[in-house]
């Protein structure tokens, strides 16, 4: 009888055991700063999830064009399985897709993938800010996805931030009542708020806060660069990453004044006559007259001199050394933009190539030839995509990359060149379209093949998310590429070296000439370091950028 009882007891206790570990395995309760929490759990690859974690109060109402408040603490256990609303935005770009749930002003969330099983763990941190021209993207985008680099032994982290309209209006009024007596910039504060909270939350999830890594590409590559110059954000930073751009030539800051008479144009064009009004009005109407022109809504709030953020320009930041002197990887990919922009889509011939240079460089235009030379066709459309990428962003991440190492940072840069492959047939008559974006159902002629890496193609391959794109018939070559990619930045955010064992030597950037000229990662299918041969051209565009500067 006693026997029988302790039996039946000792089978109740392996049971409730075996439950207890099966839910322990599938939930997962972590204490942060504003109550408690609940992940996914940990998944089969050993990383667990939280999604949706706010880092800021909705900037909604009255918090509409304030920077971000502090989160109001809760009692109850909170659900973070599920990635939280994308920030306003127009459908502009074709290469995004969202698991976001669903679009709105309140949207200041963050995402967690960490595969530590302690919170002692000390993990090296990356924080990635997505691009999209500060008009679109979103922190739930599968490319950005932070399972894969977590597997590496990286608490990993995505963050959104305001766009457009809610994340960059300056104002007059809204100057005179910020108590910094700056606007616009919302969006760059967000980021910063962001970073903030992982300084002070990430131990929780077993990151180490003296180890964070930012990183973005295009408009996020922007980003960092920013936060890298700003008196609020430079001392939260041990390491950076910027693929294609930089606040020095990219989407670059203006005035504080001109920044204002922009937001009193777009105030004017509902007539209103206060900030009062304006914050009153329904989020549609705002965002529906801001994104009027697609494309064309890039850049209409600018990023701004505020005084606050920044307290002078960037460039001036950074030619005074005020930045935040840590290690730096940056680069730029091979086919940033097509060299149709600069031939205005005519066939790339001798006469047709001279007289677009004229066009753009006026006096200056064999000198440009020269450094952009090319007399076959496809020499001229290879100069011309060379030029167009320049211009468009590769220089602006090469003085980025070049001002940096005056700090005395490493830096390490690299130049990507491989191309996506062909589109699955299941993508039907889809066709590549401008910045990395898909064209779906056009029956407009297909655009001609890409010469090279368009912009943003590096990000799967960099991250190690290529199964998350369906849309490209990935080969063993572009997982062999991903590998190399993804393990040189995992490197970098735990050492601030991307180098390591059964890995190509990347070398630190120099600034010699001749034989010390400094040396580049190419990255292709076959990886390898070589001389930068392209400095005279980027010191032509930074002497012709100095040139047109009021």
């Amino acid at each position: 009888m006693k026997t029988t009882s302790f039996k039946a007891v000792l089978t109740l206790s392996l049971l409730m055991t075996t439950a207890l570990s099966v839910h322990a395995q599938t939930t997962d309760v972590v204490t942060i700063s504003n109550g408690k929490i609940e992940g996914t759990g940990r998944q089969t690859s050993g990383v667990r999830m939280f999604q949706g974690i706010p880092f800021a109060q909705p900037p909604t109402g009255e918090l509409r064009w304030k920077e971000p408040q502090p989160v109001k603490n809760w009692t109850d256990v909170r659900n973070a399985k599920q990635f939280g609303p994308r920030c306003m935005q127009a459908p502009i770009f074709g290469d995004m897709g969202f698991r976001a749930n669903g679009m709105s002003e309140d949207c200041l969330y963050l995402n967690v993938w960490t595969p530590a099983k302690a919170a002692n763990e000390h993990l090296p941190v990356l924080v990635y800010y997505y691009g999209g021209g500060f008009v679109a993207g979103d922190g739930s985008e599968p490319r950005y996805d932070g399972e894969s680099m977590a597997t590496k032994g990286i608490v990993s982290v995505t963050v959104n931030y305001r766009l457009g309209v809610f994340g960059f209006m300056a104002h007059p009024e809204l100057t005179k009542e910020s108590p910094h007596k700056a606007s616009g910039n919302y969006a760059l504060l967000d980021q910063y708020a962001a970073l903030k909270w992982v300084k002070e939350n990430i131990s929780a999830f077993g990151g180490d806060p003296n180890n964070i890594t930012i990183a973005g590409e295009s408009a996020g590559s922007v980003s960092v660069s920013a936060l890298m110059a700003s008196p609020l954000s430079k001392d939260l930073i041990n390491g950076a990453i910027g693929e294609s751009g930089s606040i020095l030539g990219t989407l670059s800051a203006v005035p504080l004044a001109q920044a204002e008479e922009a937001g009193v144009k777009f105030a004017n064009s509902f007539s209103a006559n206060s900030i009062a009004a304006l914050r009153g009005m329904e989020t549609q109407k705002i965002f529906a007259e801001a994104t009027k022109g697609g494309f064309a809504s890039i850049g209409r709030f600018p990023i701004t001199v505020d005084g606050y953020f920044f307290p002078e320009s960037p460039a001036a930041i950074y030619a005074a050394g005020k930045q935040a002197h840590v290690p730096l990887l940056a680069g730029w990919n091979s086919e940033e933009m097509t060299g149709q922009l600069i031939l205005k889509g005519q066939p790339a011939t001798t006469e047709n190539y001279q007289k677009a240079l004229k066009e753009l460089y006026g006096a200056r235009a064999d000198e440009v030839a020269k450094l952009y030379s090319g007399s076959t066709p496809d020499e001229i459309m290879d100069a011309a995509t060379a030029l167009a990428g320049d211009r468009f962003i590769a220089y602006s991440t090469w003085k980025w990359a070049d001002m940096q190492t005056k700090s005395g940072a490493a830096v390490y840069r690299y130049f990507y060149a491989r191309p996506r492959p062909a589109m699955k047939a299941s993508m039907g008559n889809a066709s590549p379209g401008l910045a990395g974006g898909v064209v779906r159902n056009s029956t407009a002629p297909a655009p001609p093949p890409a010469r090279g890496a368009v912009h943003s193609a590096e990000i799967e391959y960099a991250l190690g998310n290529l199964t998350t794109n369906n849309v490209y018939e990935w080969t063993a070559d572009d997982h062999k590429v991903s590998q190399v990619m993804q393990d040189y930045f995992a490197n970098f955010i735990k050492t601030k070296n991307p180098n390591g064992p059964g890995l190509p030597k990347w070398p630190k950037l120099s600034r010699g000439a001749g034989d010390n000229a400094p040396q580049i990662m190419r990255i292709d299918v076959s990886t390898k370091a070589e001389p930068d041969k392209t400095r005279a051209r980027y010191l032509f565009q930074d002497e012709a950028a100095n040139q047109s500067k009021p």
